[in-house]
């Protein structure tokens, strides 16, 4: 299982670097968003070159993948929303090592009440946010919008500004754990990524992997998604984002999904011009032009 979790680390070093990856430099770098927290509640900040300009920039957050014990907020893709006129932010987050679940989603929810908290300062739009990530990002981008109606997760500090995000494009997310594996044996691991998410395996932990799984708070306030999976993937099951996908129109959230056919785990599936156009197309829609 350890293979496993090194192929998820690898898949998203792959993701980042061959696909959208920028010799950009963070206009701001390892911002803590948390006060003396951990050393991992850090974030980056990437604004367009006439950002001084515009007083309010619409921003996009890249999470990002590594099975929830891998990665980190460099190499982040920016420069396709840079060109533009967006803000992009890349984040850290505590790793499964570092703390069990739910530590994970209430950093990214500490990510974007400080980011409201302090737009003004940095001239970001505190009403038009978007958030991506590919594989455990994916996950956790799904879960920000899946639990926009909710507070369960907002602990910590500005807790006077919202965690709520305005679209959601989620690559290859594990999104039901309940379903994830095929055979009961693997219920009973301990070693897989998602068991060491949540500090033991899924059958010892049934109601924290409910809470960490976004299917479970599908609701029809949660906002516009795009699920991007392909056919063939091996670590993360293709039926993970139907399912997801299908729960979401069924409550008449506005949702599309794109399966591509014949790949896996694959990040370079993702590269065509087409695939890039549909997410810029989504986050102008539902970010940037939002009215």
């Amino acid at each position: 299982m350890k293979r496993l979790g090194t192929a998820l680390f690898i898949c998203f070093i792959v993701f980042v670097t061959t696909i959208y990856t920028t010799a950009q430099k963070p206009t701001f770098t390892d911002i803590p968003y948390v006060t003396g927290g951990n050393e991992r509640q850090q974030l980056d900040i990437y604004l367009p070159n006439n950002y001084q300009a515009m007083e309010k920039v619409p921003v996009i957050v890249w999470i990002h993948g590594g099975g929830w014990q891998n990665g980190n907020k460099q190499g982040v893709p920016v420069q396709l929303f840079l060109n533009q006129g967006y803000a992009c932010v890349s984040i850290n987050y505590r790793l499964s090592q570092h703390a069990v679940f739910p530590a994970q989603i209430e950093d990214c929810k500490a990510v974007i009440r400080w980011l409201r908290a302090n737009a003004k300062q940095y001239h970001l739009d505190p009403d038009r946010i978007g958030v991506w990530g590919a594989s455990a990002g994916g996950h956790l981008a799904a879960l920000l919008g899946t639990t926009n109606h909710k507070k369960d997760f907002d602990v910590g500090e500005n807790l006077d500004q919202s965690s709520a995000v305005q679209a959601v494009c989620d690559i290859f997310g594990p999104t039901d754990f309940e379903t994830f594996f095929e055979t009961p044996d693997m219920k009973t691991n301990t070693h897989h990524p998602i068991a060491k998410l949540l500090g033991g395996s899924v059958a010892e932990k049934q109601e924290l992997a409910a809470a960490a799984t976004p299917l479970t708070h599908v609701a029809k306030e949660n906002p516009p998604f795009l699920i991007l999976h392909g056919t063939n993937d091996k670590l993360v099951p293709v039926d993970q984002s139907r399912r997801f996908y299908d729960a979401l129109k069924k409550v008449g959230v506005d949702a599309e999904m794109v399966i591509v056919e014949g790949v896996g785990h694959d990040p370079g599936a993702f590269a065509t011009p087409e695939l890039l156009k549909k997410i810029s197309d989504f986050f102008n829609k539902n970010v940037k032009n939002r009215k």
